[in-house]
């Protein structure tokens, strides 16, 4: 299927569409990208479950991001998103699971979504929850920090950890409180000042603006 079509479909703010982008742009993946906001309304897309992204290579559909990012890194030419030795592939799937399980509600869904996201479309936003993502922050942040510190991987290579931490961080860290709160892991915040100016990093960044697309 090397010559079959690949066509992403995702919301143009959800940081893991954005995790399916890096993936593409690292491996030069030609893509034809569809935009579907799951939040709109009767909105359902491609999805079973209504989320984004999904990929469509030829006739074979693959949806949830760490599945998606597994394929492209296989099934496609170019630079390999995941490590040879052992040690470090697990510290990758590992990292993706501490994103998963425990970054992605306090980091986005707290903190960005209300200190950010909703302020900027004009949308009520509590200052409670942005605390309680806050609460949560040092525990997700010092493990990443941790794994930084050691050096298997977010250690100046791009992985599939890169992929998928980078948005997580770039959206906590548009907010002025997760900024100074990421200072204070200097491993995970050397990271981040290194991988921001990456080149998939920056052309999937897409500004925020008081208007969601629909369509």
């Amino acid at each position: 299927m090397s010559g079959a079509a690949v066509v992403l479909t995702g919301f143009r703010h959800s940081v893991y569409t954005r995790v399916a982008r890096i993936a593409l742009a690292e491996k030069g993946v030609d893509h034809e990208y569809e935009e579907h906001d799951p939040f709109a309304p009767g909105a359902q897309g491609p999805h079973p479950f209504g989320r984004v992204p999904v990929l469509r290579h030829g006739d074979f559909t693959i949806y949830e991001t760490a599945a998606i990012t597994d394929y492209v890194d296989r099934a496609f030419d170019g630079p390999a998103l995941m490590p040879v030795d052992a040690m470090a592939a697990a510290r990758v799937g590992q990292v993706i699971g501490i994103v998963d399980a425990y970054g992605y509600w306090p980091l986005v869904r707290q903190v960005y979504s209300h200190a950010v996201f909703c302020l900027v479309l004009g949308e009520p936003a509590s200052s409670e929850t942005v605390a309680e993502g806050l609460a949560a922050g040092p525990g997700v942040l010092g493990a990443l920090d941790a794994v930084s510190a050691e050096g298997l991987v977010l250690n100046g290579g791009f992985t599939r950890a890169d992929c998928h931490l980078v948005p997580m961080i770039a959206a906590f860290a548009s907010a002025p409180q997760g900024a100074a709160m990421l200072g204070d892991f200097p491993g995970l915040a050397a990271w981040w000042a290194m991988v921001r100016a990456r080149p998939s990093v920056v052309e999937t960044d897409v500004p925020l603006t008081s208007e969601l697309p629909r369509g």
